[in-house]
C-alpha cells in the first residue's frame, strides 16, 4: 500500500482521513465525515482519498454507503502513511511533491475549496463558502473562540456521545448550548443597513406591529421544515438568492421616504439564517454532519431535548434548503429530515439559570487584555524585587559567531527577499543567534522543527547548514509556507518538510524546537510542545503585549510569580515589555527590557519544573531587534551539558 500512496502523490494531492473502530466495526470520525461532505458538496475530484486505520481492514468496502461514489478511495494502514502525514492529526493533505502537508480540519477544508476553484473558477457557490473577505474559519483555534467551538468543541462533544451510546444523559452538551445561544443573537454583518431597511418596510407592509428593536417572537417563526413566510423570511430569501446559480431577477429595493428617515439604531435586527449570519459558509458545512449525528443519537430523549434548541432546529431546516446540500448529504449516507417537535415549549431559563457558554467564559473581565496601567510597571517590578525576583540574563556563549553569509546560496540570504537592506542585516544577525544555539545541540539524525516559520528564514538555513538532520517548518499561513517551499526547491534541499497547521495538529517526534519571534502566547505554545516531546528549544519571543490567559495557559505561570503577582499585575509587565522600540527614550527602553526579562524568567521557571535547564539571554548584537531575548532550554537528559561553543568553533566567520 505504501507504493500506491507514493505513486499517487506524483499525480495529484492525497487526502488522508482517519477511521476509528467501534464494536469491532469501522466508523468515520466526524472530522472525516465533514471532509467527505464538503468534497461531495463541491463535487471535487482533485484528491486521491485514503482511509487510514490502525489495523488492516477493508474500510472502504465496509463504509461504502458513506463514501461519495464520485471519489476514488483506497485503504491504507497508519504505518504505511508518509512520515510527514504520520506526524500530524488527521485529516491531512499531502501535495504532489510529498514535501508539503496541510493538517487540521479547517486548513484541509479551506484547501479543498481552493482546489475546487482552481479546477472550476466559475463555482461562485463554492467561493461563497469562504465568507466575507475569505476569512471563514481562517483564524486558528488557539486564538479564535469561534473556530475552536466549530472545529473542536462541537465535534468533540458529539464524538463523545457517539462513543458512549448507552449514556442516556439528557443534559445538553455545553458546546451545543453555546451554538443555540449564538444562533439566537441578532446578526452583525458588513453593510447590513440596506437589508434591515427592507425588513422594516416588509414588516410595515404586512401590517406587523412588532417593535423595530425587538427580536421577534420565536413562536411566530416558521416551524422547522416549513417554508419561510414572506415577512419572516427576508433574510433567508436574501441568503438563498446569493446561492442561486442562475441570475436573480432584479427586485425593487428602493425604500419609501419614511423608511429612509428611520435611524439605523431603530432598524429591526437581522436574525440568523446560517451559522455565521445571513449566508451559507464553510461553518455550516462543518456543523451539519455534527448536528445530524447528534440528532440521530438522541433517540428516545429527542422530545425533551429538542424543546431547548429551537434556533438550532430552525438552522438545521434552513441548511437543507441550500441547493446541493441534500444531494451531498445523500451521497455521504446522511438522510436529512427535520425532527417533529411538539408545539408546547419548556419554560425559558432565567438569566441566572442559563449556562455560561465557552464564549462567555472567555469574555470574563479577568481574561481581557484591556487592563489599567496604574502606576506603570515600577510598582510591580518593586513588588517582585522585594521578593528577591529580578530579571537575570545569562551571558551569550558565542557572541561573535556568524554564518558564512557571503558563501551561502542567494535563496538563503534574507537580502534576496523584499525587505530593506537594514532589515536584512538585522535578520541575518537574528539568524546567527538562533542557528548557533541549535547547531550546538543538534546531532546527526535529529529532527528539528521550526515553529511559526513564516517564509522559512530559520528552517531553510538550518536545513542547509545541517544536512544530516531533518527540518520541518510549521506555519498556519499558506502564502508564507508556499513561499518557503519555493525557496527550498530553488536550493534543492531534500532534508526538509513543510506543514501548514496549527501547533496542536502536529504530533510527530522531534529533538529540537526553534522559533524566531513567536508572537504572544505562541512562545508558550512552542515551549509546551517541546516539553511534551522532550525536545530542546531555542525561542525568541515577541509581542509580549498580546499575552493573555488562554484555554491552555494562565499567567503568571511559575509558582514564585503566582505567589507574588496577580494576573493584572503580570499583564502590566507584558504591556510594558513591548516598550523597547529604538525611537523610545533610553530609560523607557531599559524598563521595557527588564519587563521582557521578568516575563521570560516566569516562563523559564515554569519550564524548569519539568526538569529543563533554561537560560534567558540577549541576542548579539542587541541592536539586531527590539525583541532580542532568547530562551534556550535543554531537556532533563541533556541538562548536564553546558551551553557551549564546542561545535561552533569550526564554522566561525568573523
Amino acid at each position: 500500500m505504501t507504493h500506491t500512496v507514493e505513486k499517487q502523490q506524483q499525480q495529484q494531492p492525497s487526502l488522508f482521513l482517519g477511521v476509528c473502530c467501534q464494536s469491532e466495526e469501522p466508523r468515520l470520525p466526524l472530522h472525516s465525515s465533514i471532509a467527505l461532505f464538503l468534497l461531495s458538496y463541491c463535487e471535487c475530484k482533485s484528491f486521491k482519498v485514503f482511509l487510514v486505520s490502525a489495523a488492516p481492514a477493508r474500510c472502504s468496502q465496509r463504509l461504502e454507503s458513506q463514501l461519495p461514489g464520485s471519489l476514488e478511495v483506497s485503504d491504507t494502514r497508519l504505518e504505511d502513511v508518509p512520515p510527514l502525514v504520520r506526524g500530524c492529526r488527521l485529516p491531512a493533505v499531502l501535495d504532489e511533491t510529498g514535501q508539503l502537508c496541510r493538517a487540521g480540519l479547517a486548513v484541509v477544508l479551506r484547501h479543498i475549496i481552493n482546489k475546487t476553484l482552481e479546477a472550476e473558477p466559475s463555482r461562485n457557490d463554492v467561493l461563497a463558502l469562504l465568507g466575507f473577505k475569505k476569512t471563514c474559519l481562517k483564524a486558528c483555534a488557539e486564538v479564535s473562540k469561534w473556530t475552536r467551538l466549530c472545529e473542536t468543541g462541537i465535534p468533540s462533544a458529539v464524538e463523545e456521545r457517539l462513543q458512549n451510546p448507552n449514556n442516556h444523559s439528557q443534559q445538553l452538551p455545553l458546546s451545543i448550548l453555546t451554538l443555540e445561544q449564538r444562533l439566537a443573537e441578532p446578526v452583525k454583518v458588513h453593510n447590513d443597513d440596506k437589508i434591515r431597511r427592507q425588513k422594516l418596510q416588509e414588516q410595515r407592509r404586512n401590517g406587523k406591529n412588532e417593535s423595530p428593536k425587538g427580536q421577534g417572537d420565536v413562536d411566530k417563526e416558521s416551524a422547522p421544515g416549513e417554508a419561510p413566510q414572506a415577512g419572516d423570511g427576508l433574510e433567508l430569501r436574501a441568503a438563498l438568492a446569493k446561492l442561486s446559480v442562475e441570475s436573480v431577477p432584479a427586485v425593487a429595493t428602493r425604500e419609501n421616504s419614511e423608511i429612509r428617515k428611520v435611524k439605523t439604531t431603530d432598524l429591526p435586527p437581522l436574525e440568523h439564517v446560517f451559522a455565521e449570519g445571513l449566508y451559507f459558509t464553510l461553518t455550516d458545512v462543518v456543523l451539519l454532519p455534527c448536528i445530524y449525528q447528534y440528532l440521530c443519537s438522541l433517540q428516545a430523549h429527542a422530545a425533551s431535548t429538542l424543546h431547548q434548541l429551537p434556533h438550532l432546529l430552525r438552522w438545521y431546516s434552513r441548511v437543507q434548503e441550500v441547493p446541493g446540500v441534500l444531494r451531498a448529504a445523500k451521497a455521504c449516507g446522511m438522510t436529512l429530515s427535520v425532527p417533529q417537535v411538539p408545539t408546547p415549549r419548556l419554560p425559558g431559563l432565567s438569566a441566572e439559570e442559563k449556562p455560561t457558554s465557552p464564549l462567555e467564559q472567555e469574555d470574563n473581565p479577568e481574561m481581557t487584555t484591556q487592563l489599567p496601567f496604574v502606576g506603570g510597571p515600577r510598582p510591580t517590578m518593586t513588588k517582585l524585587k522585594e521578593k528577591g525576583v529580578e530579571a537575570v540574563f545569562a551571558p551569550h556563549p558565542c557572541p561573535a559567531w556568524t554564518l558564512p553569509w557571503d558563501n551561502l546560496p542567494g535563496a538563503i540570504n534574507p537580502t534576496e527577499g523584499k525587505m530593506s537592506n537594514i532589515r536584512a542585516v538585522r535578520k541575518r544577525q537574528q539568524l546567527n543567534n538562533l542557528v548557533a544555539m541549535v547547531t550546538d545541540q543538534a546531532r546527526p539524525g535529529y529532527s528539528i522543527v521550526d515553529f511559526c516559520s513564516g517564509t522559512g528564514h530559520v528552517g531553510i538555513v538550518l536545513a542547509h547548514t545541517l544536512p544530516d538532520c531533518q527540518v520541518i517548518l510549521i506555519e498556519n499561513k499558506e502564502e508564507s509556507l508556499v513561499r518557503a517551499q519555493s525557496r527550498s526547491a530553488e536550493l534543492g534541499l531534500k532534508n526538509i518538510g513543510f506543514i501548514q497547521a496549527n501547533l496542536d495538529y502536529f504530533t510527530g517526534p522531534f529533538q529540537i524546537g526553534v522559533a524566531l519571534h513567536a508572537c504572544g502566547v505562541a512562545t508558550d505554545m512552542v515551549v509546551e510542545h517541546c516539553i511534551q516531546a522532550g525536545a530542546a528549544f531555542v525561542i525568541s519571543p515577541c509581542c509580549y503585549g498580546f499575552i493573555q490567559n488562554a484555554v491552555k495557559f494562565t499567567f503568571p505561570k511559575s509558582k514564585r510569580f503566582k505567589e507574588t503577582l496577580t494576573y493584572k499585575e503580570h499583564m502590566i509587565l507584558c504591556r510594558f515589555a513591548d516598550q523597547t522600540a529604538v525611537q523610545l527614550p533610553p530609560e523607557r527602553r531599559l524598563i521595557g527590557k527588564q519587563c521582557m526579562g521578568l516575563v521570560d524568567l516566569d516562563r523559564s521557571w515554569e519550564a524548569e519544573t519539568h526538569g529543563y535547564l533554561v537560560q534567558v539571554m540577549t541576542m548579539e548584537p542587541e541592536s539586531c531587534s527590539p525583541k532580542n531575548n532568547m530562551l534556550v532550554g535543554k531537556p532533563p537528559q541533556k541538562s548536564g551539558l553546558d551551553i557551549g561553543v564546542s561545535q561552533l568553533e569550526a564554522p566561525v566567520h568573523n
